[in-house]
């Protein structure tokens, strides 16, 4: 192979048969649950990365179920959204993502940052129940608990949620172990359909664990809990701020 080819022909690793295909990913009847919570804005100072700023001492706790997606197939995952503004807009500082697939794991944390680990999450109906379970190996971290369909959502209120941008911070580092990217990078949504959203009672538990540490950002309130099932697109993201290239 020359130098040439390899410039060229570079994507993802392995060079010769990368974990998962170019994007963009299309994504088939995701599923998600959706639980806001009131929490220590003192916390929550500490863990946004500047230039964010806090936009309400709120998280969203949220389990997604995704049967069929492009070059990743079918998985879960579960994690952490802090609402933030960067230079005034509005959106989410995703904080903690654990899934049980690996091309999305890399994927995701090779293209855009996402901070995805190995977990093993679970979204699904126990009878009237709508259940969201977050295991690392097999330890319990989150419990969260909806109504099943109590009352319907105006869907484009929902596809807009939806639609708002999301920052990442991501971080790649040297052989040498110092940090060679480290990026804030922006990406949102693009063709959704919302297919059904609803609301209902709600309640999440959050359990201490040192690799898994979800309980950092403790429930004190349950503010809303969602149901919502869409198609949508998720597109490659654009850096917004560069941490090792500043201009004094």
């Amino acid at each position: 192979m020359t130098e040439d080819e390899i410039r060229q022909n570079a994507f993802a690793m392995p060079m010769y048969n990368p974990a998962y295909p170019p994007g963009p990913y299309r994504f088939v009847d995701r599923e998600y649950l959706i639980i806001t919570y009131r929490t220590d804005p003192v916390i929550l100072q500490k863990i946004i990365p500047a230039p964010l700023k806090m936009a309400e001492p709120v998280v969203k706790f949220e389990f997604i179920k995704m049967p069929n997606s492009t070059g990743f197939g079918d998985y879960t995952e579960s994690g952490q959204v802090i609402p933030v503004t960067f230079n005034g807009v509005a959106g989410g500082y995703v904080h903690s993502m654990y899934l049980d697939d690996h091309p999305p794991i890399a994927a995701g944390r090779e293209l855009w940052g996402f901070p995805k680990k190995l977990g093993n999450p679970e979204l699904k109906v126990h009878k009237d129940t709508l259940v969201g379970t977050l295991d690392y190996s097999d330890v319990r971290v989150a419990t969260g608990t909806m109504g099943f369909k109590h009352r319907a959502l105006d869907q484009s209120v929902v596809k807009t949620s939806l639609e708002a941008p999301a920052f990442l911070l991501k971080i790649i580092p040297h052989v040498d172990g110092t940090a060679r990217i480290c990026e804030l990078v922006q990406y949102a949504l693009t063709d959704v359909t919302v297919k059904g959203a609803w609301t209902g009672p709600g309640a999440l538990n959050l359990f201490d664990h040192a690799l898994a540490p979800v309980f950092d950002l403790p429930v004190l309130e349950v503010l809303s809990t969602v149901h919502i099932i869409a198609d949508l697109t998720l597109p490659l993201g654009h850096v917004v701020h560069d941490y090792l290239n500043i201009v004094k």
